[in-house]
């Protein structure tokens, strides 16, 4: 394997001059630096980014922990936030913590050992342990999507509080009386926020509180059919359920053609995120998309403020309700 000094003897130059031309200072003439590069080029020369990492402070790396890869929420933040850190010259290391304290730990522990330059996580629960280890490490945080009551890390997510609102009226508005709520985990701040949220707004607008049924779930599929079976079996059943994230939404129509139940004729479903697919449901799915691309984005840009020494701000961005046809939009309800 060529060295540094084997492409200074190849172009006729110091070491020196080829650290500078490595990284990007000026060489005494071009035709040094095209020399330089030239013998780089055929030898085949590899710098030791860990040792240059090692004296520059900097890996030019972001580190991301995401709740669960199966989840496409969270692909796509992870996409966005791999396209946002390469247009800054930033390369993301994934970990999925598979709605994991203990492995998030793991991976949280893994990237400050590989050195990141900032670490970005959305967070399995409310398990503050693994803050700890970032605080003694001096690590730039970021949180996504869910916020970790011990952290005075920035946070960014979608608010979702005006979107779930404006479903609630909008499932009054055709007629629903008895609404099956989806939540999900209590040990987590959008499982919380989001069914207080919705159940707050459906008691404003005047529906009991007895007509709000709750069966919680864990933000995974399995337990949005087993949620979605309990709520159906209860004595006076929902006419329409709501489910508070997407993978539980798609649980729940697992269910009901298990049930060989029809949207919306027997029962109707509105999900808190949206798929690419949903639009494709016959009938449509009626959801509350969330600003997936926008947020990644965000959190990225945070990051780097911190990195460079900026006082990082919570992001809030809105979601919003987009109705389709699995409420009974276009005709009578259960």
């Amino acid at each position: 394997m060529a060295t540094m000094k084997d492409v200074a003897l190849r172009a006729g130059v110091s070491t020196a001059t080829v650290s500078r031309v490595l990284n990007g200072h000026a060489a005494p003439t071009d035709a040094t630096r095209e020399r330089v590069l030239t013998a780089v080029a055929e030898l085949g020369y590899r710098p030791n980014v860990l040792a240059r990492s090692l004296r520059m402070h900097s890996t030019q790396t972001l580190g991301l922990v995401i709740s669960d890869l199966l989840n496409p929420f969270f692909g796509e933040i992870a996409r966005a936030v791999e396209d946002e850190a390469r247009k800054h010259g930033y390369c993301v290391v994934f970990g999925n913590a598979d709605e994991s304290d203990e492995q998030q730990r793991r991976y949280v522990r893994t990237l400050l050992d590989r050195r990141v330059d900032g670490l970005l996580v959305c967070p399995a629960s409310d398990d503050p342990e693994w803050l700890a280890e970032v605080n003694d490490s001096g690590v730039p945080l970021v949180l996504l999507d869910r916020a970790v009551p011990a952290s005075d890390a920035p946070v960014i997510r979608a608010d979702g509080v005006a979107a779930l609102r404006e479903l609630a009226k909008h499932l009054l508005s055709l007629g629903h009386r008895r609404i099956g709520v989806i939540a999900g985990p209590e040990n987590t701040s959008t499982g919380r926020e989001r069914l207080a949220a919705f159940t707050s707004a459906l008691a404003e607008l005047g529906l009991a509180a007895q007509a709000t049924q709750i069966a919680h779930g864990d933000f995974r599929r399995a337990s949005g059919a087993r949620a979605t079976g309990e709520l159906l079996d209860r004595p006076d059943a929902p006419s329409v359920l709501v489910a508070m994230d997407n993978l539980m939404g798609l649980g729940a129509l697992e269910e009901l053609r298990r049930r060989r139940l029809r949207l919306p004729q027997d029962v109707g479903l509105a999900v808190y995120d949206d798929l690419a697919w949903f639009p494709l449901f016959d009938p449509p799915i009626t959801v509350i998309a969330q600003p997936t691309e926008e947020m990644g984005s965000a959190a990225v840009r945070e990051l780097l403020g911190l990195i460079s020494g900026e006082r990082a701000k919570n992001v809030s961005l809105s979601a919003k309700l987009i109705a389709r046809g699995s409420c009974g939009e276009h005709g009578g309800i259960a």
